[in-house]
C-alpha cells in the first residue's frame, strides 16, 4: 500500500465566514479527489522521513497558512505555515473568474463558457504551481495533489 499520500484531511474553518453552496460544492469535491488519489510525503530530517500516510489538518491562523500533519494514528510528525502572500493575486483572480463561470452557465452559449473555463484552469494551475514552489523542502506533492490543496486554500482565502 502507497503510503505517501494522505489519507484524512481536516479543514478548520471555524473562524471564517459561512461559504457559499459553489464554494462548499468545490470543497466536497476537492477532498474527495484528495482522498481518493493523491501524493504527499515528507522529507527526511535527522536522516529519517516521518512515515504515511498522513492525516492533514489545513488552517488559517495568524494570516498563515498552516499544514499540521500527523500520522495516521495520530502522532504529530510535521507542521509548517506558508505566508498566505503568496497566494493572494491568484486566488483573487481565481474567485473573479468562477464567479464569470457560475454566471457564464446561466446564460451564455457552450462556446463561451468552455473559454472561461479554459481561463478558470490555467488560474488554478497557477494556484498550483505556487503552492507546490512554496512547499519545496516541507513536502513533495505531485501535481494533481497540488491542484487539489489549492483548491481547498482559496476555501481557506474565501473567508480568511
Amino acid at each position: 500500500m502507497n503510503t505517501s499520500r494522505i489519507c484524512h484531511i481536516e479543514i478548520d474553518d471555524s473562524n471564517l465566514a459561512a461559504a457559499t453552496p459553489e464554494i462548499e460544492q468545490e470543497r466536497r469535491v476537492a477532498v474527495f479527489d484528495l482522498l481518493e488519489d493523491n501524493s504527499f510525503a515528507l522529507p527526511a530530517r535527522d536522516g529519517a522521513a516521518p512515515e504515511g500516510p498522513y492525516r492533514l489538518a489545513l488552517a488559517i491562523r495568524t494570516r498563515r497558512l498552516v499544514f499540521d500533519i500527523s500520522s495516521e494514528a495520530g502522532e504529530k510528525v510535521g507542521e509548517f505555515h506558508l505566508s498566505l502572500g503568496p497566494f493572494r493575486q491568484v486566488v483573487k483572480d481565481y474567485f473573479q473568474i468562477c464567479e464569470s463561470y457560475f454566471s457564464a452557465i446561466k446564460t451564455m452559449p457552450p462556446s463561451q463558457i468552455e473559454t472561461i473555463d479554459m481561463a478558470r484552469r490555467g488560474i488554478h494551475n497557477e494556484g498550483a504551481r505556487v503552492l507546490a514552489e512554496r512547499l519545496e523542502g516541507k513536502a513533495e506533492i505531485d501535481t494533481d495533489t497540488a491542484r487539489r490543496l489549492f483548491t481547498l486554500i482559496c476555501v481557506l482565502h474565501f473567508g480568511g
